[in-house]
């Protein structure tokens, strides 16, 4: 066993360096000129939730009828902006840092990573941001809370398989920025961040929808980190609304197949990345 752990760590320690340095170049490069620098990673988030909260609770009047909706609402805003920018900036990495890969030889794989691992760090930062709002929001932190590192991970292996399937089209075709922006944006509207679940789930006619928006993977994440960090009690997810074992399990089903579907089309193609760039 030692000697499988010594050779795993010998054949990845280059890849592991690297990707070290490109996460902490790719993060200070990111705010590098601002004035408030690393601190945007928190005020982005803050200020397109000041905008939500102010639209759709106080004006549009959404809510899900529970102290914790403010909370869960910066909870999803968060979420979905750290998806949002790993995705859109994985798929744009390969072209961007096209003279390294022409420079230098490391696994091409490194450099979609070290992007959403820079975005992993500033959705780290605003869970932080998170817990300090849900204290004074009336938040009912339990044990469930253990559970949240899984639904974040799962998350980022999400953003991870899209990325890198984007990263690999927007080699071949720049118009995928396109696309992947207008997909983008009706992902976010058939995700519960800006309004609860409940308002589907409470109209007759469209119940069924709201359990075919709960099986979408980046749905369920939400809602789950929602439930075992805010509210256990009140927020519903893919475990309390859906009755079939089997169904409940798709989301997470399609998270690994996103991921592996990313990392073949990746690994089949990478090697002419070099050529085309």
């Amino acid at each position: 066993m030692k000697t499988v752990i010594e050779n795993l760590q010998h054949r990845y320690h280059y890849a592991m360096v690297v990707l070290k340095e490109l996460v902490k170049t790719d993060f200070k490069l990111r705010y590098q000129g601002s004035f408030l620098g690393v601190l945007w990673s928190v005020l982005k988030p803050l200020m397109l939730f000041a905008v939500m909260y102010v639209v759709f609770v106080r004006f549009l009047r959404f809510s899900d009828g529970t102290p914790t909706y403010a909370v869960s609402l910066l909870c999803g805003t968060c979420l979905w902006s750290f998806f949002s920018e790993a995705t859109g900036m994985g798929m744009r990495a390969i072209v961007d840092r096209g003279d390294l890969l022409r420079k230098i030889h490391f696994p091409n794989y490194i450099i979609v990573a070290s992007t959403t691992m820079g975005s992993m760090i500033s959705l780290l930062i605003n869970l932080v941001v998170i817990i300090f709002f849900g204290i004074f929001g009336k938040a009912e932190f339990t044990w469930w809370v253990l559970l949240v590192p899984f639904s974040i991970i799962q998350l980022y292996l999400l953003a991870l398989g899209v990325a890198l399937l984007l990263g690999t089209l927007y080699v071949y075709f720049r118009d995928v920025s396109h696309i992947w922006e207008v997909v983008l944006q009706g992902l976010f509207y058939a995700t519960p961040v800006i309004y609860p679940i409940s308002m589907i789930t409470s109209q007759p006619n469209f119940a069924w929808a709201a359990k075919i928006l709960m099986l979408n993977p980046s749905t369920q994440v939400i809602m789950d980190v929602r439930r075992n960090l805010l509210a256990p009690d009140y927020v519903d997810t893919v475990w309390t609304m859906i009755g079939n074992p089997w169904l409940r399990l798709l989301p997470y089903v399609l998270t690994l197949l996103i991921l592996w579907l990313g990392v073949h089309v990746f690994r089949k193609y990478s090697a002419k990345f070099a050529e085309v760039l």
